[in-house]
C-alpha cells in the first residue's frame, strides 16, 4: 500500500503549567478573560500531524509519502523524517514563510490550552496529488489530516476526481471550518477518524445524524481515550479497549501515533481489531514520551506491549507483519 499522507508539518513548542487551568477562570469574567501562565518547563519538538503519523508509519517499517508545505527552516527536520523512514520528495518549501508553529501548555489535569501558527502550511493548497501519484507509481490511500483547510478540501475532491481512496481525518480543523467543507471532507470517505469531541462537532457541523455518517463513509474509526476505540461499518460494530498506561508524560500526538499504527495494521492486511489494537498500542507508548516524534520502538518491546494487552494470540499475528 503507498500511502500518502497530506497535512500539516511544524514545530511544537511545549510546555507544562504546575497547576489547573480550571482554577485561574473566574465565572462572572469569561467574557474579559486575561491570562498569563507561568510555565516551568519547555521541549521544543518536531510535529505536525501529517509528520507525526509520517514518523510512525516509517518506525513502523513502511516508506509513506508527506505531502504539505513548509519553509526554508525544514532542512534539519527533513533529514530526521528521512532517515525514519519518510519520503520527503513531495513536501513544498515556501520562499517567503516559516515552517508552522504549534504553541501548547498541559496543566496537571492533562487539559491543553494551544495556538497553531499556519505560516508555510497556507501554500498546500498549491500541492497537486497528481505529480504525487505518478512519481510513486500509484497511491492506494491518501490520508487526509489537519492542513489549511482550502488544501483539505482540494485535496479531498482531487482524490474523488482521480480515484483514490482517502481517509478523513479533519479533527482541530472542525472547529474552524463550515458545514459544507466538513462534509465535503467526509462523504466517500474509506476511514473517517474522530475522537469523542470532534464526532459532536463534526454531527453539529454537517447536521448530520451518526447514521448519516455512517451512510457516506467506509469505516468510522473514534478513539475514545482511556476507553479505546469503537470502529462501525459494513455491517460491523467493535470496541477494542485502551492499553494500559505506565505514566503519562505528554498527551500530544497520541492521536497521530494512534492512526500510524492503525494504517500500518491496514497495510499489513491485519483485520480492524489487529489494526486497532497496533495502533492503540503506539498511542500509549506516544502518551508516555515526551514529544510527539521521541519514541522508539524495538520488534520484541512492541509485540511485548501487545501480548501483555491484548494476550498472545494478537501479539503473534501483529508480530508476524513486523519488520523493524
Amino acid at each position: 500500500m503507498r500511502i500518502a499522507v497530506t497535512g500539516s508539518i511544524a514545530t511544537d513548542h511545549l510546555m507544562v503549567f504546575p497547576g489547573r487551568f480550571t482554577e485561574q477562570l473566574v465565572a462572572d469574567r469569561l467574557d474579559k478573560v486575561s491570562l498569563s501562565f507561568l510555565v516551568d518547563q519547555l521541549d521544543v519538538r518536531r510535529g505536525g500531524v501529517a509528520a507525526n503519523i509520517s514518523f510512525g508509519l516509517g518506525v513502523l517499517g513502511l516508506s509513506p509519502i508527506l505531502v504539505g508545505a513548509v519553509g526554508a527552516d525544514f532542512a534539519d527536520y527533513r533529514s530526521w523524517l528521512e532517515r525514519h523512514g519518510v519520503d520527503t520528495k513531495s513536501v513544498r518549501v515556501s520562499e517567503t514563510r516559516h515552517t508552522s508553529r504549534f504553541l501548547c501548555t498541559t496543566d496537571e489535569d492533562q487539559n491543553q490550552i494551544a495556538s497553531f501558527y499556519a505560516g508555510a502550511m497556507e501554500e498546500a493548497r498549491e500541492i497537486r496529488l497528481a505529480p504525487v501519484a505518478d512519481r510513486a507509481g500509484g497511491l492506494d490511500l491518501v490520508l487526509i489530516a489537519p492542513n489549511d483547510p482550502v488544501a483539505m478540501v482540494r485535496h479531498t475532491e482531487e482524490c474523488r476526481q482521480r480515484g483514490f481512496a482517502f481517509a478523513a481525518d479533519p479533527s482541530q480543523q472542525l472547529a474552524r471550518m463550515g458545514g459544507p467543507e466538513v462534509r465535503k471532507l467526509v462523504d466517500g470517505a474509506s476511514y473517517l477518524f474522530t475522537n469523542e469531541y470532534e464526532t459532536a462537532l463534526l454531527l453539529k457541523s454537517t447536521g448530520w445524524s451518526a447514521e448519516d455518517v455512517r451512510d457516506r463513509v467506509r469505516w468510522w474509526v473514534q478513539t475514545q481515550g482511556a476507553d479505546g476505540v469503537r470502529i462501525e461499518g459494513c455491517g460491523v460494530s467493535l470496541t477494542v479497549p485502551a492499553v494500559p498506561v505506565k505514566q503519562e508524560a505528554d498527551p500530544t500526538g497520541i492521536g497521530d501515533a494512534f492512526r500510524a499504527g492503525f494504517l500500518w495494521g491496514r497495510h499489513a492486511r491485519l483485520s480492524l481489531e489487529r489494526s486497532a489494537q497496533a495502533g492503540c498500542t503506539l498511542a500509549a507508548i506516544a502518551l508516555e514520551t515526551v514529544g510527539t516524534q521521541e519514541y522508539r520502538l524495538t520488534r520484541q518491546s512492541f509485540s511485548d506491549r501487545v501480548a501483555r494487552a491484548y494476550g498472545s494470540a494478537a501479539a503473534a499475528d501483529i508480530e508476524a507483519k513486523l519488520r523493524i
